[in-house]
């Protein structure tokens, strides 16, 4: 007897696990130290990503940390995007 899945994978399965990557990334090229910017890119992505499944799921706790952290690194973009401008 064959048993079938069936596929219930949302958007917002996928958005988790895309976000997480990013997050992961990030984590990955900190660990370097030597790509800050790819960094700050990367976690900037996730966290904005984890912001949307949090809404979707309206799950308060993800949203206020997520937001957050999506502010704070949009702060340090801002910053880096600034800098190269205007050097």
């Amino acid at each position: 007897m064959k048993s079938t899945k069936i596929n219930n994978r949302t958007k917002d399965w996928y958005l988790k696990w895309v976000a997480s990557c990013f997050i992961i990334l990030g984590i990955c090229f900190r660990s370097t130290q030597q790509f800050p910017e790819i960094d700050l890119v990367l976690s900037f992505i996730g966290c904005s990503l984890w912001t949307c499944v949090g809404f979707i799921w309206n799950d308060r706790a993800i949203i206020m940390l997520n937001a957050i952290a999506t502010f704070v690194l949009l702060t340090g973009v801002i910053n880096l995007v600034m800098g190269i401008l205007y050097v």
